[in-house]
C-alpha cells in the first residue's frame, strides 16, 4: 500500500463523538422537559411564567450547542478549526505541528506566528478514535503543510 492511499480523502471533517452525544442529548431532554413542564403547570402560573420557563430550556440548549459544535475541517486549500465560540480558518502552511500531550482534553496546533490554538474538534475523551483522528490530521499536515527543508547531501 503506497503513502497516498493512506491519506484521508479531502474534504475531511473530524468531530468529537462522546461530547456531541452528551451535549445534544441533554439539550433535547431539557427542552422537552421544560416544554412538558410549561404545559402542565398549575393554572395559577401565568402565560409569561410558562414562556420564561420554556425560554430557559432554550437558553440551556443553546449553551449545550456551544459544547457540541466543535469540529476540524480540512480541505485542499485550508483548515477550519471550529471551537465553542470562535472559528479559525488557516492556510495549511500556517500550521507547523499538531499534538495532544498526555492528559490534555484536546490537541493544539502550533502556528507559524509562534502562537498555539486549541483544536476542540478532536477530544481525548474519545480514546482511540481521537488518536486516529489526530494521526490522520497530522498525515495531511505533513503532506500539505510548510515546505520541507532541502536535502543537504
Amino acid at each position: 500500500m503506497d503513502e497516498v492511499s493512506k491519506q484521508p480523502a479531502l474534504p475531511m471533517t473530524w468531530r468529537p463523538r462522546a461530547m456531541r452525544w452528551v451535549a445534544y442529548g441533554l439539550a433535547v431532554l431539557i427542552v422537552a422537559t421544560m416544554g412538558v413542564l410549561s404545559a402542565t403547570l398549575p393554572p395559577d402560573w401565568r402565560l409569561q411564567d410558562r414562556v420564561m420557563l420554556f425560554g430557559l430550556g432554550l437558553v440551556i440548549a443553546a449553551v449545550l450547542h456551544l459544547l457540541g459544535r466543535p469540529r476540524l475541517v480540512a480541505t485542499r486549500h485550508n483548515v477550519t478549526i471550529v471551537n465553542s465560540i470562535r472559528t479559525h480558518v488557516l492556510a495549511w502552511p500556517e500550521i507547523i505541528d499538531a499534538q495532544m500531550r498526555e492528559g490534555e482534553p484536546w490537541p493544539s496546533v502550533d502556528l507559524s506566528d509562534g502562537s498555539t490554538l486549541a483544536v476542540m474538534g478532536i477530544q481525548s475523551a474519545d480514546g482511540e478514535l481521537a488518536r486516529r483522528q489526530l494521526r490522520d490530521f497530522r498525515a495531511l499536515l505533513h503532506e500539505r503543510g510548510e515546505g520541507r527543508e532541502p536535502d543537504r547531501g
